[in-house]
């Protein structure tokens, strides 16, 4: 990693992919409820000002039993179903934390889909075709990539495929 960067900057920079990094101070987690789960999107998405539809969480799941990531817009939820039919598998769940952050090298609420650790299987919702750019996690909470969804498409070699429900 440069001093400069994250993996997902510096692969991007590689690829001489045009993108823009964005940057935010994230909520502290210590300030919710015990059993509230964050929003890490949709808190970036707010600080930002950006719409939701346009921002992208990478989602670490598991198919029958190898890791797959899945990219949907921070406002909608990730149909397990449909991704485990996407991915050929017959079940798909979200995978332990701690397996996603071993697996890409990156910590919860900054997974990015580029640069990680280990190349995963990845699937994006079809809703980012319809973006002239799209949003993912730069790596590090608090940063946030801006790239044409076609780029990202073919860095991460996803299937675009209906994987998102209201």
């Amino acid at each position: 990693m440069s001093a400069q960067g994250t993996p997902a900057i510096d692969a991007l920079r590689r690829a001489g992919v045009r993108f823009e990094v964005l940057s935010y101070d994230p909520p502290e987690a210590h300030g919710r409820a015990r059993d509230e789960r964050p929003s890490y999107g949709l808190e970036a998405a707010e600080a930002l000002g950006i719409d939701p539809a346009r921002m992208f969480k990478s989602l670490i799941a598991t198919a029958d039993s190898r890791l797959i990531a899945a990219l949907v817009p921070v406002d909608r939820e990730l149909d397990l179903k449909r991704l485990a039919a996407a991915a050929g598998a017959r079940r798909a769940a979200l995978a332990d934390p701690v397996a996603a952050e071993r697996a890409t090298g990156y910590v919860v609420g900054g997974i990015s889909p580029l640069g990680g650790r280990r190349a995963l299987p990845t699937f994006i919702d079809s809703s980012a075709d319809g973006q002239r750019t799209v949003y993912v996690s730069a790596g590090r909470r608090g940063l946030q990539l801006e790239l044409a969804p076609d780029d990202l498409v073919r860095l991460t070699g996803a299937t675009v495929v209906g994987i998102a429900r209201p």
